[in-house]
């Protein structure tokens, strides 16, 4: 067990139970991080299906919402670790939210469908869950659009079920992923391979075979005797991982009558794959959710064969058709393997071939008279020729946009033309545009905008084009006056900005994951977003009208008319079918946000009504609860070695894991001996700029001072404390826990930073002073906005100033620690000189001015060309 209770520590524990304790709580809180950044992933795959734009089956509905309870329920363990029995209350929310999911799949639960091998003129975008997403969509290019698709023939999932059933192999295979660590890559190959041996091993059921051997003749009686087949995987994952997995399962072609069964055991196998059960583990995946499917096709015996993008793969603003082709079977485009011609085709009526790229082509892949395919050698003057001619180019850019139509998506469409000049369409998915880095060609009247582009580059959170005037958001007071159809600009991606999404046209972010919690809510209320793009806070100004292309990753000065035209509601494929009723219905409970700002008074445990709210809630407390631990613990002084420098001060570390170099004996420490990266980081804003002693000080100023201490015993620094003097380091290589006072000033400083930014956080409080109430008010609010300027997220309550950051790189935060180290030492006792506006604003230029000159902050970490 990771808990530790903080009673478990009194004053006097050893060093070896304090740094167990902060390596436990340290690893509960990264675990605790890559379930929430799980979570939140496969959150925004369950919006991805939802818009419909390619087959989807209750597997994915099944698998997704389980590995999205099993995400959350690991925060919420990790948490209890973090802070013992505080959070109970979130056991019973997810009890809740997790039964309410069950009871709607449950209730929506549609028939598996008992059918062995199924009749491809029998398949269409429903029946995903019987044949899979592939085989689903290429049936409803056959059966419903009535597109030239080979006669064949899919092995369904029940026949996946009764063929493991028949081995009991699922048993078998469950004990040997129980049995094998999956954190060595040796065991995982092994593992790949014994299951895959033990499935090539296995024997068909009597009565599968004979539903597979019925098809095939069937085929034979359409096409002739003796047909080969292809056959090609179409397993109910799939959909899961999109075109991210393409090609990971094995398909056989040219396949002869006498080895169809063994070809469909070494598919089946392949599910188990290296990749495929890597995939699964890392996304929580239930194997037995995953069921094989397999389509059979009679094999085209093709002279020339390709892909086709019914738009540009790498720019999502060209329209353009672009297809790939090569001589003999497509395997050679697919497998990437080797040289093919390019033509571009626009779609303008009347369509054209615009450009075209024609290669050597000297090999090509072909049907093997026996069985198989083979490489062939293509001799002399035709490897020079284009593989298509033009009404063949023509044609099947016709079908690109009749696919694209029905599937309200941009299409990746494998083909092939037969000897007899006849196309076959052998696949049809969704095609995942891509942004290049170069310039990308503008649409057709929007050339003269080149030069007016602002800024490019970033990551689709929420698809669209929006349009309207910039308003940049720094602070909380900001969003009250946010103007409705304004361009929403802020330096993080952080939920609290969720409440202007009503008002927002667009959301452009410095920072964010487009898995985060504005970007699900982005998706969720269909607000263009694009995430990633530093420097955005400064170039876009508040009132530039301003365009944004989420889609093509770019910001246009202007109202970019031809852009917005062009940028229709998408369709939703599968909207209306009985599977998009059931995701609908599950995702109520998973997917929206209520618990947005984590100061409200609504902002609980009781009050998570989905799955998401658990994470929110989960993640924001976590990190308070991590960065108690300098408060929970106490320690022996006897563990604590004294820093050797220069600044007039005791300054005292405490090692919890790995901040020092190794070796350090003694009762003290040198710099050169410390690696603690935020540690360093405080201790060079610290050393800066040396302090030049308390200001001169008024008699009104003396006399607060007087009269606060006089009334005040609290504050006298000569009370018995180790705190009075001394200040405390508690630090790990990624970790710092600073505890300080000053004289009369307080302040803590937590930071954790590493190479892993979504991990990074720094915690800034700074309290106290020895003038009256209205002269420390004054200078927390001066150090509240020094730190806003420098992208700290700085609340001013009463003389205290409360300022937090997360998710920037390591050089920046250790840019921002350097910032506070500064402010530490040099706003001491300026309580006592801030009697009037004047003397504040003379001490915040030199301020500003010393971290300027001395620190040399960015302004955004990784700033990059982005200026067109």
């Amino acid at each position: 067990m990771l808990r530790k209770d903080v009673s478990e520590f009194p004053a006097g524990s050893s060093a070896e139970e304090l740094r167990a304790a902060f390596k436990a709580r340290y690893l509960s809180f990264r675990l605790l991080l890559s379930a929430n950044n799980k979570a939140l992933e496969i959150m925004a795959e369950l919006q991805e299906a939802l818009r419909g734009s390619q087959p989807f089956s209750m597997s994915l509905v099944r698998a997704n919402t389980t590995a999205v309870s099993v995400n959350v329920f690991r925060m919420i363990q990790n948490l209890d670790n973090l802070a013992p029995g505080k959070y109970g209350i979130l056991y019973n929310r997810f009890k809740a939210i997790e039964e309410e999911v069950n009871r709607k799949l449950a209730s929506r639960r549609l028939p598996p469908g008992e059918e062995l091998v199924i009749p491809l003129e029998g398949v269409d975008k429903d029946m995903a869950d019987q044949v899979g997403s592939k085989m689903a969509s290429l049936g409803e290019v056959k059966t419903v659009l009535h597109l030239p698709v080979p006669d064949g023939f899919v092995i369904s999932a029940a026949a996946y079920r009764r063929f493991l059933e028949h081995n009991d192999l699922q048993n078998e295979i469950d004990r040997l992923l129980q049995t094998s660590s999956m954190e060595e890559m040796d065991t995982l190959y092994e593992l790949s391979a014994n299951i895959q041996q033990l499935i090539i091993r296995s024997t068909i059921p009597p009565e599968l075979e004979q539903a597979i051997m019925d098809a095939y003749r069937a085929l034979e009686r359409k096409a002739c005797e003796g047909v080969k087949i292809s056959m090609r995987s179409s397993a109910l994952g799939e959909d899961l991982a999109g075109a991210s997995f393409a090609g990971q399962y094995r398909s056989e072609l040219n396949v002869s009558k006498e080895n169809v069964l063994q070809a469909y055991k070494e598919i089946v196998a392949s599910k188990y794959n290296l990749q495929a059960i890597f995939y699964r583990l890392n996304r929580g995946i239930l194997d037995e959710d995953i069921a094989m499917c397999v389509g059979a096709m009679v094999m085209v015996n093709a002279a020339s064969g390709g892909v086709m993008y019914s738009r540009n793969p790498l720019d999502i603003r060209d329209d353009s058709v672009f297809l790939n082709s090569a001589w003999g079977l497509p395997k050679s485009i697919v497998d990437g393997r080797m040289a093919s011609d390019l033509f571009v085709v626009s779609r303008k009526k009347p369509m054209a071939v615009t450009a075209r790229q024609i290669a050597t082509k000297d090999i090509k892949f072909a049907c093997d008279a026996e069985e198989g395919v083979c490489r062939v050698e293509v001799a002399g003057e035709q490897s020079r020729l284009p593989s298509l001619h033009d009404e063949h180019i023509l044609e099947l850019a016709r079908l690109g946009l009749m696919l694209e139509e029905h599937y309200g998506a941009p299409q990746d469409v494998e083909w092939a033309f037969d000897e007899k000049g006849a196309i076959h369409i052998l696949q049809s998915r969704t095609l995942k545009q891509q942004e290049p880095k170069e310039l990308a060609v503008l649409p057709q009247g929007c050339g003269s905008l080149r030069s007016d582009i602002l800024l490019r580059g970033g990551s689709t959170a929420s698809p669209g084009v929006g349009c309207g005037p910039v308003f940049v958001v720094r602070k909380d007071s900001d969003t009250l006056l946010f103007p409705q159809g304004a361009v929403l600009v802020t330096a993080q991606a952080l939920p609290r900005w969720a409440a202007l999404l009503g008002r927002a046209s667009a959301v452009v972010t410095e920072q964010g994951s487009v898995a985060g919690h504005l970007a699900n809510l982005a998706r969720e209320f269909a607000v263009p977003a694009l995430f990633g793009l530093p420097g955005a806070t400064e170039l876009l100004r508040n009132d530039l009208e301003a365009t944004v292309d989420a889609d093509g990753l770019k910001v246009y000065a202007g109202r970019v008319e031809a852009l917005i035209d062009r940028s229709p509601a998408r369709k939703n494929f599968m909207a209306g079918s009985p599977v998009h009723k059931v995701l609908e219905e599950v995702a109520e409970h998973i997917v929206p946000l209520h618990l947005i700002d984590p100061d409200a008074t609504g902002f609980r445990p009781e009050n998570c009504r989905t799955f998401h709210d658990i994470t929110r809630f989960a993640h924001e407390v976590s990190v308070k609860e991590m960065f108690n631990f300098g408060k929970d613990h106490r320690f022996s002084e006897k563990m604590s070695k004294q820093l050797v420098c220069k600044v007039p001060m005791q300054w005292w570390l405490i090692n919890l894991d790995d901040g020092f170099k190794e070796g350090v004996t003694g009762k003290f420490v040198h710099l050169e001996e410390i690696v603690s990266i935020p540690t360093l980081a405080l201790w060079e804003g610290i050393t800066a700029v040396p302090w030049a002693g308390p200001p001169p000080i008024d008699a009104k100023g003396f006399m607060s001072i007087l009269l606060e201490a006089g009334a005040n015993p609290a504050l006298d620094p000569s009370m018995p404390s180790p705190y009075t003097t001394r200040n405390y380091f508690m630090i790990s290589k990624n970790f710092c826990s600073l505890s300080s006072r000053f004289g009369f000033h307080f302040s803590t400083v937590e930071a954790l930073v590493g190479e892993r930014s979504a991990e990074n956080y720094i915690s800034f409080q700074f309290k106290g002073g020895a003038a009256d109430y209205e002269r420390r008010l004054r200078r927390a609010r001066f150090v509240g906005e020094i730190l806003e300027q420098f992208a700290f997220r700085a609340e001013v309550k009463e003389d205290g100033v409360f300022a937090r950051m997360e998710g920037y790189s390591q050089k920046f935060m250790m840019e921002r620690l350097r910032i506070i180290g500064y402010l530490i030492m040099h706003t001491r006792q300026l309580d006592m000189i801030m009697s009037n506006e004047a003397a504040y604003q003379g001490h915040r230029t030199r301020i500003l001015n010393d971290i300027n000159e001395a620190l040399k902050p960015s302004a955004v970490d990784g700033y990059i060309e982005n200026v067109a």
